[in-house]
């Protein structure tokens, strides 16, 4: 009777207090929108990467009022601060960016929008990489510490092959593709990049080293040709890079921010973080507009998922989910104009042709534009093409129109650990995904005939889309990336710029005036900390673990098998 008592109250405890910790909890996602102080001054931490899917909303008190900043954050504030009397100027302090060039150009573009307003723009520097400086070199002022490297000195890509380690294991891997360029298996099958692999490579490093080059030329009003024999001379000391041009002054981080109180003539800055801004309301400052614009934001690899998908999945890009936000724009009467922000390598047949086939449904129901971000490439340019107008940043991967399909064959490394594997069948063909036996000849004809047919389809859907012939975009197409500056001469886009220039082609769609202010809405929304711990999946927390160590390699659709529409790599270039 005691233990039943004791078990009862500590039960009816338990509950008072996850009742507590819910109100609590309540409140705090209730805050009002912060006072900003007058001689204010927007600080922009920069770090890590840059999603952009909204990031789980969680208690203050739980992290330190610290949010994952995301690309449309960054867009929002910066709109909201070049219109904010009480912010001054900007502050960028970038460190460890680990975002893709096509991310960091449209960091680029707002903060050139930004400095329109009038007000200053100051970067301070600590041990900047290239992504760094590249962000900060088209700030005003360009601030360093005395004793910091700049890490600048140029690109290269990196491509990582696991055939020795594969061999080493008892390992092979069967790939069978369609287009010469959609050599997704030679990271399991070669040890270095095929003669087309090397091809597509220099185009890409060369068109992205141009960009930098321009982009640092510009920012710091250099000619390009003095900005490459710069960075011929790099890696650079604080001095060195005082020298050539790089920085402007060498401070340490309060000089730094007294200067800036003298350029703005003003008593001591009051400094505004971006999680703190990001809770200003465009309505507190008179920016809210009268028609509705939707952002679906679709990243990650593109798999099925399950029925119960939300679309707010952290790595994945599930056909389930996103269509239901597909869905919930469509039937939204107040949502005047869409614009989807791709940022997917691609992934399963299947699932990509569900999303284009929703992507279809929307685009004749709502003014449809594509905004591609660092990548939206195979399975992620194949869900795009609805004939609605694309746009691409310079520096993003897209095209990549193929398909291919992998196969592990496990069988050496059972034979090194004494497994063995005895079947009985029925059917030719039962056994043609099987880990313990090759393909037959025949079955990789099966295969063949099938990737054939969907590579034909794939091409098909993109010459109806962009209005040229099936020989047209099978000329460009053969599983080759290209980049988006590359890409739009070549009719696989149609304009290069980010989110401003998708906005303002979705308004042209909609018939909303230029000048016309809208409200954005962004889909999926933020999720709190008690939705992922309902939802998050041991999957999700598998792959997250992977990337940490692999980098953004989509395993997750590979190991479900079947035909593909995803990059034949993944490449990284620093």
């Amino acid at each position: 009777m005691v233990k039943f008592l004791i078990g009862l109250a500590t039960g009816v405890a338990l509950v008072f207090l996850s009742i507590v910790l819910l109100f609590i909890v309540a409140l705090r996602f209730r805050e009002r929108p912060p006072v900003i102080a007058n001689d204010s001054v927007l600080v922009l931490h920069l770090e890590g990467e840059l999603p952009e899917k909204p990031p789980v909303e969680v208690p203050s008190f739980l992290t330190g009022d610290h949010t994952p900043t995301t690309v449309i954050g960054v867009w929002s504030a910066l709109e909201k601060a070049a219109a904010d009397a009480h912010i001054r100027a900007v502050v960028l302090q970038p460190e460890g960016i680990s975002a893709g060039w096509a991310k960091l150009q449209e960091l680029r573009l707002d903060i050139d929008k930004f400095k329109k307003s009038g007000k200053p723009v100051f970067a301070y520097l600590r041990q900047p990489g290239t992504r760094e400086y590249f962000v900060a070199s088209s700030a005003d002022r360009v601030y360093l510490g005395p004793s910091d490297p700049v890490m600048l000195k140029g690109l290269r890509a990196e491509l990582m092959y696991f055939k020795n380690t594969l061999d080493k294991i008892g390992v092979s891997v069967e790939i069978e593709h369609a287009g010469k360029y959609k050599d997704f298996g030679d990271m399991f099958t070669r040890t270095n990049m095929s003669p087309e692999t090397q091809m597509v490579m220099n185009s890409i490093v060369d068109d992205l080293y141009a960009g930098l080059v321009n982009g640092i030329a510009a920012g710091r009003k250099r000619t390009p040709e003095d900005v490459r024999a710069i960075i011929d001379q790099g890696p650079f000391t604080a001095s060195q890079a005082l020298k050539t041009g790089l920085v402007d002054e060498l401070r340490f981080e309060d000089q730094m921010w007294g200067e800036l109180k003298d350029k703005l003539k003003s008593g001591e800055p009051s400094k505004v973080s971006l999680d703190k801004y990001s809770k200003v309301t465009a309505e507190s400052l008179g920016l809210q507009g009268k028609s509705q614009i939707a952002i679906v934001v679709g990243s990650g690899d593109i798999i099925r998922g399950d029925v119960n998908d939300d679309g707010g999945s952290e790595t994945n890009l599930t056909s389930y989910g996103f269509n239901k936000l597909l869905r919930r724009v469509e039937n939204d009467s107040q949502v005047k104009g869409v614009v989807v922000r791709i940022d997917s390598p691609g992934g399963e047949v299947t699932a990509s042709d569900e999303i284009w086939h929703e992507m279809n449904i929307l685009a004749k129901k709502k003014p449809l534009v594509i905004s591609m971000s660092d990548a939206a490439a195979s399975g992620g340019y194949y869900m795009a093409m609805t004939g609605s107008p694309i746009v691409a940043y310079p520096a993003t991967l897209t095209g990549s129109i193929g398909v291919v399909f992998g196969k592990p064959s496990l069988h050496g490394l059972y034979d090194k650990l004494g497994i063995t594997k005895d079947a009985i069948q029925r059917g030719k063909n039962a056994n043609i995904d099987s880990d313990y036996t090759p393909l037959t000849p025949e079955q990789r004809m099966k295969l063949k005939e099938g990737i054939d047919e969907s590579y034909k389809d794939f091409v098909s859907k993109v010459a109806e889309a962009r209005h040229r012939s099936f020989e047209q975009i099978d000329d460009v197409a053969q599983g080759r990336v290209w980049l988006g500056s590359q890409a739009k001469p070549i009719g696989l886009v149609d304009e290069t710029g980010g989110l401003d220039k998708a906005i303002e082609l979705v308004k042209q769609k909609a018939n909303i005036a230029a000048s016309e202010r809208v409200n954005l809405m962004v889909y999926p929304g933020r999720r709190n900390f008690l939705d992922i711990l309902m939802k998050k999946s041991q999957e999700d927390m598998m792959e997250a673990k992977l990337s940490q160590v692999l980098g953004h390699v989509p395993f997750h659709a590979w190991l479900r098998g079947g035909f593909l529409r995803i990059m034949p790599y993944w490449v990284e270039v620093r």
